[in-house]
């Protein structure tokens, strides 16, 4: 019996999808909720699993082909018999193929970019699948080539290289990719973007979590205390406060939310993207922790969900992670402000009128000026710095 295999549906935000890998072949045997296609859609890579035990009876839209939600992409047979993987040759003969090989999607899409064969690549995840770490770790032989005794290999000449040889590499952008860059020119080109400035004393936050971050750690099941968490915090606190940084404007009309959706910005190596803690303000500081960390590792992975990355009413950003001293965040359309956290560096401040070292971080607000006066974006920066030198105000509401 035929089954057919549609792209997954996409929300209204996501118009469409692109075909990116197919992990089987016509033909070829699947057993239940095996990968069958990754779809990759302007803000993550979705993955198509067979819905039983069966064989791939024909691919309908090849790699890099545009699909729309729901659309069918594939025909499958559910118990049928089919050829399976061709069989990998004895080890001391040959390596095995990389049909044969258990590789995650994450991992298969990284040693693509790499140009890494992942038959080469030995697999550490359970029953020797290969994932990403691997792939990144995998370092090529010193060896000109494994099959060519060294002897033989010593004596070849050396290849001439024309002095000033320049080799570019030129390569399709990702959608993901894309995406993003259609919306950091929108949000350029579309918005009266200003940004204001402040610095923020992280004593007193680093001597907070220095006493209680092994407890915290105990208390709530591994979950580490972090910055974000209170920052997040900080924010949910500033934004009841201020109404207009958390609104978004939508056509003449102006969109004022009575929740507090505050969107993470986290960077992989497709590009950046952006989830989202739903109503941030009922979570607790380590729930906020323990998302930020989930966020982190499954955007890392491609596992986060399009629902995951919709809607959101004010972003975080820190690029402190990378070492940046400051910078000017872009907005995140239709939200209305960000905010943009950064490196933490000893600078010597004048306290009371004396010279003191302090760990100091900038702190940088970008904001839409069509519905944000410079008096409440200062005012709301400034609350922020308020929070965060004095984290008791955070728990108090004050």
């Amino acid at each position: 019996m035929s089954t057919e295999i549609k792209a997954p549906t996409f929300p209204e935000s996501v118009a469409d999808g692109s075909i990116a890998t197919w992990h089987k072949q016509v033909g070829e045997s699947v057993k239940r909720d095996e990968p069958l296609v990754d779809i990759e859609t302007d803000k993550v890579v979705l993955e198509v699993v067979a819905p039983a035990d069966g064989v791939l009876k024909e691919i309908i839209h090849a790699e890099g082909s545009t699909v729309l939600s729901d659309e069918l992409i594939a025909l499958f047979d559910e118990g049928a018999a089919g050829a399976d993987a061709p069989a990998a040759a004895p080890a001391a003969e040959a390596p095995a193929s990389s049909d044969d090989l258990k590789v995650s999607p994450a991992a298969r899409k990284a040693a693509e970019e790499k140009g890494i064969d992942v038959s080469v690549i030995a697999g550490s995840g359970k029953g020797g699948l290969i994932t990403k770490e691997d792939v990144m770790n995998y370092k090529a032989p010193a060896a000109p080539s494994k099959t060519e005794p060294a002897a033989k290999a010593a004596p070849a000449p050396a290849v001439d290289v024309p002095a000033g040889d320049r080799v570019e590499k030129r390569v399709p952008m990702t959608r993901l990719r894309k995406r993003v860059a259609e919306r950091l020119l929108e949000a350029t080109s579309t918005t009266a973007m200003l940004t204001t400035f402040n610095e923020v004393n992280m004593k007193p936050m680093m001597e907070l979590r220095s006493q209680y971050k092994e407890l915290f750690e105990k208390s709530h099941n591994g979950t580490r205390l972090g910055f974000m968490g209170l920052f997040v915090k900080a924010a949910c606190e500033a934004l009841k406060r201020f109404p207009a940084v958390n609104a978004s404007i939508d056509g003449d009309d102006i969109v004022y939310h009575g929740y507090q959706d505050i969107g993470v910005a986290v960077s992989t190596e497709k590009g950046l993207v952006v989830p989202v803690l739903r109503d941030a303000d009922q979570m607790s500081i380590a729930k906020v922790e323990d998302r930020v960390r989930d966020f982190g590792l499954r955007a890392r992975d491609g596992k986060l969900g399009i629902d995951e990355m919709t809607g959101g009413t004010f972003t975080i950003t820190n690029g402190g992670v990378f070492g940046s001293l400051l910078s000017t965040p872009i907005l995140n359309p239709p939200q209305t402000a960000i905010l943009g956290m950064h490196k933490i560096q000893d600078r010597p401040m004048a306290v009371n009128g004396e010279v003191v070292i302090l760990p100091m971080m900038y702190l940088a607000l970008s904001y839409d000026h069509r519905l944000i006066d410079g008096k409440d974006a200062v005012q709301f920066l400034v609350t922020i710095k308020d929070l965060i030198e004095d984290p008791a105000r955070i728990l108090l509401e004050i």
